[in-house]
């Protein structure tokens, strides 16, 4: 590649960052990255109305979460009202572009009356060639289309695409009010920030035509186009609410793992062979457009939930340990500012993330480990800790409290000499004890769960459980 690639995820804060808008955001970054190029964060928020800071707020940190650093920005369009305007005033000069006098209702009419008659409802062009101004009228500004002809879209993803001029209209690039319109506001950006790929989705393409010609009039080569298939629903519907969550940041609320959530947005879409699981390193290393398919891909919230399983599994502890903090602190198992012992932590961590597939799961299986009681399932005391299991309950309490060591290994021979001695199987000591360490039935071995709630709290357990028996 002779020119050094520069990219742009170019948002509108009308909303949080939705999955969509994070899988654009996500190509963008990993072209980038693969190409050592530039990734620039620019905010559209031209649409005073429905743009807030609080919107680009969560925008900023969806992204941050998601670990996609930009190089440059972000750069707000609000602040770059002036060059839109001068770029304007530059095409009516050139003759590129015209004042349109044509109110709202009058525009609104013609286009009823095209579309009773079976004509395209387009601009009929009549202010295209005034020589005078409208006394009195405050124009809006056109920009000249091709009238007839052909423009080739040649995209990285779809190939060639095809459309007839006579079919673009002539649109307007700044209101009446003195405001810029997107077709023309993202070609001045990209054409001042030298972009030299537009990777954006697919909803877009038919916008591409009317840049092009944009572009073309100030005197820009033509950026590479990527246009990125829809993501959609279960019902081959557009993406939406009703199929679940659509706020990346949502994703963080309910404990999934950031690289997780990259992992699997990435892979709608694009693949590289049957890998399903990828490093950071890897996307960056194996991402190109020659792996992007151009169907639309269907969101799986079963399948996201499997993949951060897997991430969960293989994440290291001491990084568990981190990203559960706060829902330890949400659900109440530790207080704000609380310290827990990072090691025994981890170690507590190493037995249940086999079992967790999200952060509040594996928050919640640490609750036995870190509360100083537990509260029992009725079924499993009803079954467990009845006058059957009272007897060995109390040998098992006086053989713990004698040995100095509690670990895996010692606390295995104390439960075989009791097996022994009172001629039972393993399971006959082992539920009664993993319900009075734990509250229920399940949980990780016994004597690793033992081993973490440790001597002086296992001890206060089983006297509890003997004391609840009666």
């Amino acid at each position: 590649m002779t020119e050094k690639v520069r990219v742009r995820f170019a948002p509108s804060p009308t909303g949080h960052l939705h999955i969509g808008g994070a899988r654009t955001a996500l190509f963008n970054y990993l072209y980038a990255r693969h190409n050592n190029g530039t990734f620039i964060l620019r905010i559209e928020d031209t649409d005073r109305s429905r743009s807030t800071d609080a919107y680009i707020e969560a925008i900023i940190e969806g992204m941050k979460w998601l670990g996609l650093d930009c190089d440059e920005g972000p750069f707000r369009q609000t602040d770059r009202f002036d060059v839109y305007r001068n770029y304007v005033d530059r095409l009516v000069k050139e003759g590129r572009a015209y004042y349109c006098y044509c109110s709202s209702e009058e525009l609104e009419e013609r286009r009823k009356l095209a579309l009773a008659t079976g004509k395209m409802p387009k601009y009929d062009g009549r202010c295209r060639n005034l020589k005078e101004p409208v006394p009195g009228e405050i124009p809006a500004v056109r920009f000249k289309m091709p009238l007839e002809g052909q423009t080739l879209v040649d995209d990285l993803i779809r190939g060639t695409v095809v459309f007839e001029n006579k079919q673009l209209d002539d649109l307007i690039i700044l209101r009446s009010d003195g405001t810029p319109t997107y077709n023309f506001t993202v070609v001045v950006d990209d054409v001042d920030m030298k972009i030299t790929h537009v990777i954006r989705g697919d909803d877009h393409l038919n916008n591409t035509p009317k840049q092009i010609h944009i572009y073309k009039a100030l005197g820009y080569s033509i950026p590479k186009f990527a246009h990125l298939p829809m993501i959609l629903g279960s019902d081959k519907t557009r993406l939406s609410k009703r199929h679940g969550a659509t706020s990346v940041m949502a994703y963080y609320e309910m404990g999934y793992l950031p690289d997780a959530l990259v992992n699997y947005l990435v892979r709608l879409g694009w693949s590289y062979g049957d890998q399903e699981v990828f490093s950071r390193e890897e996307l960056i290393k194996y991402f190109s457009f020659e792996n992007v398919g151009k169907a639309a891909a269907v969101f799986n919230p079963e399948k996201l939930l499997w993949l951060n399983s897997q991430y969960i599994i293989h994440a290291p502890s001491e990084k568990l340990a981190e990203l559960v903090m706060p829902f330890l602190v949400r659900e109440k198992i530790v207080n704000e500012g609380q310290d827990l012992d990072k090691e025994w932590l981890c170690k507590a961590i190493d037995t249940l993330k086999e079992r967790s597939k999200t952060l509040p799961e594996l928050a919640s299986s640490l609750r036995y480990y870190i509360a100083e009681e537990v509260e029992y399932d009725e079924k499993a005391k009803g079954k467990f800790l009845n006058e059957k299991s009272r007897d060995l309950l109390v040998a098992l309490k006086e053989d713990l409290a004698s040995i100095s060591e509690f670990s895996h290994q010692e606390l295995e021979k104390v439960f075989k000499a009791i097996l022994e001695r009172h001629s039972v199987k393993l399971k006959d000591l082992a539920q009664p004890v993993r319900v009075a360490m734990t509250g229920g039935t399940e949980s990780p071995g016994i004597f690793e769960v033992l081993e973490i709630v440790g001597k002086e709290k296992a001890l206060k357990r089983i006297e509890k459980a003997i004391r609840t028996i009666g």
